[in-house]
């Protein structure tokens, strides 16, 4: 059953991901690891990757990465003379190959052809970071939720920053699935429960799950999956009644770029999940969410 501990009031805290972006832009020729951006922030790095994600809507490695290439572009435009392989190491490459295969992602030409002036010099300076902006549907809840262990069952797939857009489609797969009887327990809640994430690539596994008894047989394509026990801050995010995807996309942004931020808590190493109760409409407006962020106490 569920049970609700004391609260600890939250404590304001400084924007992490602007004093990182600015710490990163003068030590870009050191060695820069995630679990050093991290420790830095004062964080886990899982926590600190989803907020640095939330914010800036990519991984901080992919971040760090995307400021050498654009400095290593301006150097090939301004030293003719510049070796390529000399470029890929100082830019912290591994071979001149993955140098060039990267700068092509990142520009959409070759340094070769870069070097030749077919594509423009890209910005120098600081990175542009979204203003924050807390959305008024999203809001965290007042004390802490304690579960106790639970067990949930669905379609599973990896996903990251480009796929995160097909996960509707996780969910249809779902929902072709219910209802079966053996198993499924009588609550109709359904949980979209996020763990195993990438800290360097920002991808994370997700399943679009019910709530089953921890044995009985599955429909083709579900896994179970056990939820630990776990202490969580709650936060509600009130749909409008337009697609759901973009909303939750928002919601996310603001929970883990400013919400969790600013409560002062520490997120535990664990998945977090958003819970959809039995009544849950997407397209009515004014239907809730309940996204749950474990927490250490």
């Amino acid at each position: 059953m569920d049970r609700a501990p004391a609260h600890r009031a939250p404590s304001p805290t400084p924007d992490l991901v602007a004093d990182t972006l600015a710490w990163i832009e003068r030590h870009l020729d050191e060695r820069l690891t995630l679990a050093r951006l991290a420790d830095r922030a004062g964080l886990s790095p899982y926590h600190f990757s989803r907020l640095f994600t939330a914010r800036m809507g990519l991984a901080p490695m992919a971040h760090v990465r995307g400021r050498r290439l654009v400095r290593a572009a301006r150097r090939l435009a301004a030293e003719p003379d510049l070796r390529l392989v000399d470029l890929a190491f100082e830019a912290g490459f591994e071979s001149q190959e993955a140098f060039t295969r990267a700068f092509g992602r990142r520009f959409g030409v070759t340094p070769g052809r870069f070097r030749r002036g077919l594509a423009p010099l890209p910005p120098d300076g600081d990175p542009a970071m979204p203003t924050p902006e807390t959305s008024r549907a999203v809001a965290r809840l007042p004390g802490l939720v304690t579960r106790d262990a639970f067990t949930v069952a669905g379609p599973t797939r990896r996903f990251d920053q480009a796929t995160a857009s097909t996960i509707p489609d996780l969910w249809s797969t779902m929902i072709r699935g219910l209802p079966f009887v053996d198993g499924q327990v009588p609550s109709w809640a359904t949980y979209g429960v996020v763990w195993s994430a990438d800290k360097e690539e920002g991808s994370f596994d997700y399943m679009a799950g019910i709530g089953v008894r921890p044995q009985g047989a599955l429909p083709a394509g579900f896994e179970r999956k056990t939820i630990p026990a776990a202490t969580y801050a709650v936060f509600r995010v009130t749909l409008d009644g337009t697609a759901l995807h973009p909303q939750m996309k928002g919601a996310m942004a603001a929970i883990w770029g400013e919400l969790v931020p600013a409560s002062g808590l520490t997120v535990a190493d664990g998945p977090d999940f958003e819970l959809y109760d039995g009544r849950f409409a997407p397209d009515r407006p004014g239907t809730v969410i309940a996204v749950h962020v474990p927490v250490t106490t």
